[in-house]
């Protein structure tokens, strides 16, 4: 079942669907509208945070979708599917793949990343799980965990890797070369030329949010160039 699921993904582009509490566009209906749209484009995958969003989409969408649930706790920078509970709830929801944070920052309580994914994996062998990474060793550690897939996601959203310029093809190629996974690259895909890029790079996939599904962001990356300065999306 994990090799039918994930080679349905291969060679594609999957379309992440979402937007935050604060963003007008907050709505499991929108986002399922959006998901929708992306299929007939041709997507082959779908990202999506949070259960409603998820089992919305599901409702109108025959694709696999990579499940998050971004939740901020107090005592941890990690918020992309930080503790079991999340876990919990989108197991519950049928979700086919399941992304988290696999950086090598504690998650709340203070747990580390290899103890937090030996008992996910435990309760869950069946599973499907992409780990988010941000450097070269998070992912090569994430693989020899057991993660089936190793994503790009946080390559630049982490205090350590701020300063990388994204897409980081060559970032992308190591991972490729290195942890003998499915790679996915996921970060800083505006255009068609980007895409074909990381495809060349050994891609197995591609996520592409923001340039396809945010409106604001999408509206602000064009007039920053005619302000020249950064515009605020509230």
């Amino acid at each position: 079942m994990n090799k039918k699921v994930l080679n349905q993904l291969k060679g594609g582009l999957i379309v992440s669907c979402q937007a935050l509490e604060y963003e007008p566009l907050h709505s499991s209906y929108i986002m399922q509208r959006m998901a929708v749209a992306a299929m007939q484009g041709g997507a082959v995958g779908i990202r999506a945070n949070s259960v409603q969003d998820i089992v919305k989409i599901k409702e109108e969408v025959a694709l696999p979708v990579i499940g998050i649930i971004k939740k901020d706790y107090p005592d941890s920078e990690i918020y992309i599917t930080p503790t079991m509970d999340e876990v919990d709830a989108l197991v519950e929801s049928g979700v086919e793949i399941i992304a988290m944070d696999s950086t090598k920052r504690l998650r709340p309580g203070g747990v580390r990343l290899d103890t937090f994914f030996k008992a996910v994996k435990e309760k869950y062998p069946e599973q499907i799980f992409m780990a988010d990474c941000s450097d070269y060793e998070e992912g090569i550690k994430a693989a020899n965990l057991g993660f089936d897939v190793i994503g790009t996601t946080l390559r630049r959203y982490t205090s350590y890797t701020k300063d990388v310029q994204i897409p980081d093809y060559e970032y992308l190629q190591k991972l490729v070369k290195d942890t003998g996974k499915i790679v996915i690259a996921e970060g800083g895909i505006w255009t068609p030329e980007q895409l074909e890029k990381v495809f060349e790079a050994g891609a197995f996939a591609a996520v592409v949010g923001t340039a396809i599904t945010r409106p604001c962001e999408i509206t602000k990356h064009f007039v920053s160039v005619i302000q020249k300065k950064e515009v605020a999306c509230e």
